[in-house]
């Protein structure tokens, strides 16, 4: 699965068929990022459908670095996702992998089925050695500009500390890569900064990661919900349970307050002639708020390079995240992923002996 030097263009498979709306949103985002230049797409999926939409939208399409994978099958978001990958080969997410593995892409991305791109990443790509669990990745917006690197956010439900303590390794090497963070700062998600707060998990994690510093980050201690949004901390780690009812709210907080915005611009004319006054601040609320323009959420802790977008990713959205995709690949962020897990060994052992005397 090597990737590109810097100067080749990187290679992205992208199923073409995972989103809600597929294929024209991958389409339309596929033939924006090729035209910039610097990335390579392959179009998985049915053949002769993405020929004729590509033919319809861009007669030029076959001058482009863009081409067809045929895929004729589907998975859907009503699949199971172990059965579906395993009796669905020949689907278009499943088949984004393969094309990794061969050396045909360097990695692999899909607005489908999220629960399905995780059984993708466990069953053709295998996790890193030495990694327990892979996480999901997001990044939040935050007062300051700043992303805050945030996992897991929904791949793990039930986490031992080996899990969170791995997700702190995973996590600072991606926000160091994909943010250029010299030494990212690491918190844990918990009910209030002070040391006895949490759990018994957050407590074993933090205890591990305070006697067990590590030169690949700075570690705070504690972070509290507000500090998913204030850009304090680079990075902040949860169990998947926990991580991915606060990404909802966070997500559902963002469209209400646009709602109610709106609502309030609406409710007279004097209201409407300040929202006219306001409106570069406004549109850049928007922009800020919006989480098309934060790409795709990585799948960290597997030995290749996936990425999950939002099921109702827009061409916008897929344009941002397969430039997201191409960073990772030319900054050769897998090889930095399984260099640091064995970096960490001496941390994951007293993560596991930590288990076995509780």
């Amino acid at each position: 699965m090597g990737a590109p030097d810097t100067m080749a263009n990187a290679r992205i498979a992208l199923d073409a068929f995972g989103g809600d709306h597929c294929p024209s949103p991958e389409i339309e985002g596929a033939l924006r990022a090729v035209r910039k230049g610097g990335i390579e797409v392959v179009l998985v999926g049915d053949e002769r459908k993405l020929a004729a939409a590509l033919d319809a939208q861009a007669p030029d399409w076959s001058s482009l670095p863009l081409r067809i994978h045929h895929a004729p099958d589907v998975i859907t978001m009503e699949d199971s996702p172990s059965k579906a990958v395993r009796g669905k080969p020949d689907a278009s997410m499943p088949q984004c992998f393969e094309l990794v593995k061969k050396g045909e892409a360097d990695a692999a991305m899909s607005a489908g089925n999220s629960g399905a791109m995780l059984a993708c990443g466990l069953f053709k790509y295998r996790r890193i050695k030495g990694v327990d669990r892979p996480a999901l990745v997001t990044s939040t917006p935050t007062r300051t500009g700043a992303l805050t690197t945030f996992l897991d956010v929904g791949a793990n439900v039930d986490c031992k500390p080996i899990n969170l303590v791995q997700f702190a390794v995973l996590g600072a090497v991606y926000s160091a890569s994909n943010f250029s963070k010299a030494k990212p700062k690491v918190a844990l998600l918990s009910n209030g900064t002070e040391e006895g707060k949490g759990t018994e998990l957050t407590r074993t994690c933090d205890q591990l990661l305070r006697e067990h510093p590590s030169d690949a980050f700075e570690y705070l201690g504690y972070a509290e919900g507000a500090d998913l949004l204030g850009g304090a901390v680079d990075v902040i780690v949860a169990d998947g349970f926990s991580g991915n009812i606060a990404l909802k709210v966070m997500e559902a907080t963002g469209r209400a307050l646009g709602g109610w915005l709106k609502d309030a611009i609406g409710s007279s004319t004097r209201a409407k002639l300040g929202a006219l006054m306001m409106k570069p601040a406004l549109m850049g609320l928007r922009s800020a708020l919006d989480p098309d323009s934060y790409g795709a959420a990585p799948l960290l802790g597997v030995r290749g390079l996936a990425f999950i977008c939002h099921g109702a990713a827009s061409p916008n959205a897929i344009e941002t995240s397969l430039a997201q995709v191409a960073r990772s690949i030319t900054k050769k962020l897998a090889p930095q992923l399984e260099a640091a897990v064995q970096h960490h060994k001496p941390l994951f052992d007293a993560a596991k002996a930590a288990e076995s005397a509780s």
